[in-house]
């Protein structure tokens, strides 16, 4: 006898105004929603607020997603890394959670496919790493912690991120850029120069300053990424040794 989750599924999949979202969805995460509404709204873009009288975005689920994410990711390196120290741990985490990682992550998953229809706009890299965390957040609404923690490790951590391959990778360009500018006595700083809207949305061009001149500058939609670019440039500029590679592709 089939049970209530399995009837919305099969609802879902077969019936619901929804369906085309439920088949894409379920080659990509490997099952269809029972509150397939929840995983709709992972992919809505704040972009479409008020478009054909819709109002929400993912915005809230991305901040639920996120949180689970850093607890299940710190679990996770806890248990497989029992004779590491707690920087390491930290500096692991930091790794798997950044922007750059997760939206990678959410390309390999091919989440542009169902994103691309809840989007307004040009689609950025960075839009990819929130459909991510609003998918574990929706995901979490699913099946609760112990289910989401599985999935996580299982379907995404272990599926499309090669750890190893991420252990040697050093993209912390600013920390780079920092670590060279204290060993040669300069100070570094990081100066917003002009924000701009497009697509409805902020976007920063960020100064690197060092020793009062502007050295490189970057821009794009999340400040912080804007200064990890501008790093990245001005490490070439004075041609700073990086030694590590950057994140693997796997």
């Amino acid at each position: 006898m089939l049970g209530t989750r399995q009837i919305r599924q099969i609802y879902n999949y077969y019936f619901s105004a929804d369906k085309n979202l439920a088949r894409k969805l379920k080659p990509i995460i490997g099952f269809v929603p029972a509150r397939l509404h929840i995983f709709r709204l992972a992919f809505y873009h704040k972009s479409m607020n008020n478009s054909e009288g819709h109002n929400g975005n993912n915005e809230r689920l991305e901040y639920l997603g996120d949180a689970i994410l850093s607890t299940v990711v710190a679990e996770y390196l806890f248990k497989k890394y029992p004779q590491k120290d707690e920087g390491f741990l930290t500096k692991m985490r930091s790794k798997i959670v950044k922007r750059k990682t997760l939206n990678l992550i959410a390309d390999r998953m091919g989440l542009d496919v169902v994103l691309s229809e809840y989007t307004q706009g040009r689609m950025s890299h960075s839009m990819l790493g929130n459909a991510l965390e609003a998918l574990v957040g929706a995901i979490y609404i699913e099946f609760g912690y112990n289910k989401t923690k599985h999935y996580v490790i299982r379907n995404i951590l272990m599926k499309y991120l090669d750890i190893h391959a991420l252990e040697q990778a050093d993209d912390n360009y600013k920390s780079m850029l920092l670590e060279w500018c204290q060993k040669h006595g300069k100070q570094v700083g990081y100066r917003v120069i002009a924000k701009t809207k497009l697509d409805k949305r902020d976007r920063f061009k960020v100064a690197v300053i060092v020793d009062g001149e502007k050295v490189s500058t970057a821009e794009d939609f999340n400040k912080k990424s804007a200064e990890q670019t501008a790093s990245r440039k001005a490490v070439k500029i004075f041609e700073i040794n990086t030694q590590k590679s950057e994140v693997a592709n796997g």
